[in-house]
């Protein structure tokens, strides 16, 4: 007999996916050119030129077993030991290699820290909105997701929410900053409320609370500004990282988790994941990617055309009276929707060959999500289409 729970997830497939799904039909029909589409978080610029210089040299002057053979289970010592001092200068960690535990993008590193400091039956407490693929990475593990509604005055934590959901029980946290989908940016009064909450429940319950941390939108900031390191603020922080972002990659799935040095057991977490790699078969990530983003890691593609088309999207939008909060970073902007029913505005919007996402699976009613990860001339052409719909529907 088939698996009776995978079974019953293919009813729940993806909004985001169903939504580009037909954004791709649609552009068959009329041209994709003409489709404006804003459901999929999929990068729009190239990979850095060194990257891609990195990767032909490896290929052609590289030792070709190692460049195509296993990776150690732990990563490639080299690797690891470059991401860690990359880490220490940029946010004044002190991480050393044995501290990083590469895996297969940030939903890879995610789904090690969740097993790694969780059992089936524990709680982890994450915040909304939310990324929707955190309830079947929780699922996964045995563990329950527990959802604190928004503070949708500022897209910060609502602390007051969380604390009354707080509970023994509670083994992890689980923050998204830069946030998708609000644009939120965590702020360090924001982390260094969060961790002072965690330091006394802990001393409270007797047990460790741990902090894992997704971070794929790090280096997308916007106004010259840029995010507080979470681990900076709390010990027993698990970051997850991926590629996919800074470095244009999301096809390549390569990122990373790291152990705060000054986590409990921190000596134990990476060889913990190496054991729960063996037991989930998702153990060796490419070794010639791991490789190649050693050699540029503290290098970005060109990031700066999302703060352009966030700047034109949040022009426009407030112009035409959503309620919207201007995005910190990401290239995600999450406005309210003109009506109470979001997914009902969002279908309208399909009839003016929008794209948009309906906020109910962020964990958030009533609002709606644009990725604005396109080209600046796609984002420009979309505003009359924006426009016609507002007026149309809505007669503003």
């Amino acid at each position: 007999m088939i698996n009776e729970q995978y079974k019953a997830m293919l009813g729940g497939k993806s909004v985001i996916r169903e939504l580009s799904e037909y954004a791709t039909r649609r552009g068959a029909q009329i041209g994709y050119e003409n489709v404006f589409d804003f459901s999929l978080g999929n990068p729009s610029v190239p990979a850095p030129r060194d990257f891609t210089d990195a990767m032909v040299d490896l290929y052609e002057n590289g030792d070709p077993v190692a460049i195509h053979g296993y990776s150690p289970s732990l990563g490639i010592p080299s690797v690891c030991a470059t991401i860690a001092d990359s880490l220490n200068h940029r946010f004044g960690m002190d991480y050393e290699g044995r501290h990083i535990f590469p895996t297969t993008g940030a939903a890879g590193a995610l789904s090690h820290a969740m097993r790694a400091v969780t059992k089936p039956g524990d709680e982890i407490i994450t915040f909304a909105p939310y990324f929707p693929e955190y309830q079947p990475y929780v699922n996964g593990t045995g563990a329950h997701l527990t959802v604190i509604p928004a503070d949708t005055a500022s897209f910060q934590i609502n602390f007051e929410a969380f604390e009354a959901a707080l509970n023994p029980n509670v083994q992890a946290i689980l923050i998204n900053t830069p946030n998708n989908p609000s644009g939120a940016v965590y702020s360090t009064q924001t982390l260094t409320k969060l961790a002072a909450i965690l330091e006394t429940k802990q001393q409270e319950y007797g047990h460790d609370i741990f902090l894992i941390s997704d971070e794929p939108y790090r280096e997308i900031v916007f106004d010259g500004n840029t995010q507080p390191y979470p681990a900076r603020f709390y010990a027993n922080t698990l970051t997850c990282y991926s590629f996919s972002k800074s470095l244009s990659l999301p096809g390549e799935r390569i990122g990373y988790v790291a152990v705060n040095p000054k986590a409990t057991d921190a000596d134990l977490l990476v060889p913990m994941m190496g054991q729960i790699s063996r037991g989930t078969g998702h153990n060796c990530p490419p070794s010639s990617i791991q490789l190649g983003v050693a050699k540029v890691i503290d290098e970005t593609s060109d990031l700066s055309v999302y703060e352009t088309n966030m700047n034109l999207l949040y022009d426009t939008l407030t112009s035409l009276g959503f309620d919207v909060l201007r995005p910190g970073g990401t290239f995600y902007i999450f406005p309210k929707a003109l009506e109470e029913d979001a997914t009902a505005f969002c279908m309208k919007a399909k009839d003016y060959d929008l794209i948009l996402v309906p906020s109910e699976s962020f964990g958030v009613p009533g609002y709606f999500r644009m990725a604005y990860c396109i080209d600046t001339e796609k984002v420009k052409r979309s505003i009359g289409a924006l426009e016609r719909f507002v007026h149309e529907q809505y007669g503003k």
